[in-house]
């Protein structure tokens, strides 16, 4: 196993300074890992969190709902979702009583591509890292105390 000394050739002042350090360094790991995986499908993490999202919701929402339960806040949120849209992977539909709001849901496309991409996408990333599920919800305790 390579320490994070070991990949960025690094000292560290303290434990907590070399945890902060790692913490970054393998969550940027991490994404490369998942936006490579993503090229196959035709989608950024991004477009994928959204695609959960609308899924977990199982009817139209707001783009303002999406946007606050998105794991990485985007700027481009809405640009996000034009081009989800071109795929026809959402359907989009404007509120009646005020056209600023616009509210989305995810199509039969979507689902179908999300059900594809589950078959593999979490033992992707985990079961391939050794990582047992005891040694998960130590991790997920631990990163939660962390933003607590």
């Amino acid at each position: 196993m390579r320490t994070i000394d070991d990949e960025i050739k690094s000292r560290f002042k303290s434990e907590q300074h070399r945890a902060l350090i790692n913490l970054k360094f393998t969550a940027n790991w991490l994404a490369n890992l998942q936006n490579n995986y993503m090229t196959e499908y035709d989608l950024s993490m991004a477009q994928f969190n959204i695609l959960r999202i609308l899924r977990g919701a199982k009817e139209f929402i707001s783009v303002n709902t999406v946007k606050e339960r998105m794991i990485e806040k985007s700027p481009n949120t809405t640009r996000l979702m034009d081009k989800l849209l071109e795929k026809e992977l959402i359907e989009r539909i404007r509120c009646e009583e005020d056209r600023r709001v616009v509210y989305v849901k995810i199509s039969e496309g979507g689902l179908k591509l999300l059900a594809k991409i589950d078959e593999t996408f979490e033992d992707s990333f985990f079961s391939a890292r050794c990582l047992s599920n005891d040694e998960a919800k130590q991790l997920n305790y631990l990163l939660d105390k962390l933003r607590s």
